[in-house]
């Protein structure tokens, strides 16, 4: 069932002025400006990244490209930001699903794909921000690989934020951020793996996957002035 008839069943546009003027009363109009400009890449819609999808967009953040080669099961549905009719479909055209029911003034942009050395540059390479969220501890580092690759050719991305250690339950303060460079940030307890001892479970994932959004709204917040108008013009032109 992918991809379904997730168009026909959008909200109407007029609900998305409603939630972004909500935003500016938040935000500010110039920092939602910022807000909408920005491109975030989610390298995976499982635990991670469908719910940390849904605290970025509802943060104001409005362009995501999110990829991910997986369809949802029930087994997703303890600690996935899925729901039991969408079981079958493409994860990343169910997330855009769910997530146009938040803003429907959206653009994510969803990919099929596994992501991999041949597929990263074309995929992640024009983000201003990349999320792992990844489940397997080698495609973690991989990524990470990837994109210290690309860095080291192009200022993008600026910043990349990646999750260990976060299966289980309890001692949920152990779950911290730790800054290993300036555009590189390590959440979790660094760990604690997926075992039988340890299932991924909804409360550690979802405090994860909120930290992994915070430290990206930290980072937009902080260095607003990439995005500004002249800066955006001066990197079209790199």
């Amino acid at each position: 069932m992918p991809r379904r008839e997730a168009e026909k069943k959008m909200p109407k546009a007029e609900g998305a002025n409603t939630f972004e003027v909500e935003l500016v009363n938040l935000w500010g109009e110039e920092f939602c400006r910022v807000l909408r400009k920005v491109r975030i890449g989610l390298a995976g819609a499982g635990g991670l990244g469908s719910n940390c999808a849904a605290h970025l967009v509802r943060s104001g953040f409005r362009r995501l490209r999110v990829v991910d080669f997986d369809c949802v099961s029930f087994a997703n549905l303890n600690r996935q930001f899925y729901f039991q009719e969408q079981v079958g479909m493409e994860k990343v055209y169910a997330l855009r699903e769910n997530l146009l029911r938040i803003n429907p003034a959206l653009e994510l942009e969803p990919v099929v794909a596994r992501v991999g050395p041949d597929n990263f540059r074309p995929l992640f390479g024009d983000c201003d921000i990349l999320v792992e969220a990844f489940d397997d501890a080698g495609e973690k580092q991989a990524l990470t690989r990837l994109f210290f690759a690309v860095r080291a050719e192009h200022p993008r991305p600026y910043l990349l934020v990646v999750a260990s250690g976060i299966a289980g339950w309890g001692e949920n303060d152990a779950i911290r951020c730790r800054k290993v460079q300036d555009c590189f940030y390590l959440v979790g307890d660094e760990k604690t793996a997926v075992d039988k001892e340890h299932p991924p479970l909804a409360p550690r994932v979802n405090v994860a996957a909120a930290k992994q959004a915070d430290l990206v709204l930290d980072f937009v917040y902080r260095n607003r002035h990439l995005w500004a108008e002249k800066a955006v013009a001066k990197e079209q032109h790199w």
